[in-house]
């Protein structure tokens, strides 16, 4: 075992170098419990909550399982709700092909970490916090580290991993280009990188400890990661096969067969550039389209789409994020995967 997986593990209290990824409307309580009763991360996706809902699924998992609990949060911008007549008019013959009318009324949106979430933080108090695209206001992030909470950032670039380090993140999240969900980039676009190249630029630009995400489904991935530099790696795609984790039972079929070229970018689900399965949707409109309106606008007029869909069995209008490691993942509980993975960033086995 390496000094920055000693110091990871010290630092956090995890028996395992292992970060369950948050994934958004994919993972919960049952995944997170999963993960630290087996010695990783445990991580609850905040982003779609609400304060209330967060201190009750903290309290849920606190009660099941020990270990460290990361809270994770978005800090995007949320701007004024966007004209979407061209959206709606991109979308206008799948509405017509599926026979369902185009939804009234706004529905609830990601919100960025706000004030009433760093009350919710206080009131938890998490092993960890983490951020993804960029990091709140200061006074907000001042309020997260009042707590005792780690703070983790996550980067898509090397300026990116200083500025969260001059932040004064406790660990940075290196994502490399083979990652499923939203891309994390926060200060220049949409410039990915892979991991390989990503995970030691990262680890030589900065003094904190560097998780690495993107890509990584099996052993040979996480020992290749530890070997660059990493304290730590984060795993995503490769939890949505366990039992524990919330994909549609479409998805789970469709990963079954997946290979790494079945996974795009795309900004049509939420108007954020993210990666997933390819499906009707981004066949038919391009992966990208200047007609989806920004993040997290677009995913309103697809809702009745999506629903209609996926009552079918089909995933055509459905975010299927998964990343270019999807091909590796086998179906096996969470626990199981969280110790094998822990077990080869500690031994250096490529099994």
């Amino acid at each position: 075992m390496g000094a920055a997986v000693r110091a990871f593990l010290a630092m956090t209290g995890a028996r395992l170098p292992i970060v369950q990824a948050p994934m958004a409307n994919f993972a919960g309580t049952e995944l997170a419990i999963a993960a630290m009763a087996a010695g990783g991360v445990g991580s609850l996706p905040c982003a779609v909550l609400d304060a209330e809902a967060v201190v009750a699924q903290a309290a849920a998992v606190r009660a099941a399982a020990n270990g460290p609990l990361n809270l994770n949060f978005f800090c995007h911008e949320l701007g004024p709700p966007p004209d979407e007549t061209v959206w709606r008019a991109a979308l206008e013959p799948f509405y017509a092909a599926e026979g369902v009318a185009p939804p009234t009324g706004s529905p609830p949106l990601r919100r960025p970490f706000d004030a009433a979430m760093a009350e919710a933080v206080g009131t938890v108090r998490p092993e960890i916090v983490s951020f993804h695209f960029g990091l709140p206001d200061e006074d907000l992030l001042d309020r997260v580290k009042a707590t005792g909470a780690l703070v983790f950032g996550c980067a898509t670039n090397v300026a990116e991993a200083r500025y969260l380090a001059e932040r004064g993140c406790d660990a940075v999240i290196a994502q490399g280009f083979e990652a499923g969900g939203h891309a994390g980039h926060f200060l220049m676009g949409h410039r990915p990188v892979g991991l390989i190249a990503l995970v030691p630029q990262i680890v030589d630009a900065i003094h904190v400890p560097v998780i690495a995400a993107g890509g990584i489904a099996d052993a040979r991935g996480v020992a290749a990661a530890i070997a660059l530099g990493a304290a730590a790696v984060q795993i995503g795609t490769a939890y949505l096969r366990t039992a524990e984790a919330r994909p549609s039972a479409v998805q789970r079929r469709l990963m079954e067969e997946a290979t790494a070229d079945d996974s795009a970018f795309t900004n049509l689900f939420s108007g954020g550039l993210a990666r997933g399965l390819r499906n009707r949707l981004m066949e038919e409109l391009g992966a990208v389209s200047f007609a989806a309106p920004p993040f997290p606008y677009s995913s309103a007029a697809l809702a009745p789409l999506r629903s209609h869909a996926e009552h079918e069995g089909r995933g055509d209008y459905s975010p299927l994020w998964a990343g270019q490691g999807v091909a590796l993942a086998r179906a096996e509980s969470a626990m199981a995967l969280t110790d094998r993975l822990g077990s080869a960033a500690l031994s250096g086995s490529l099994a």
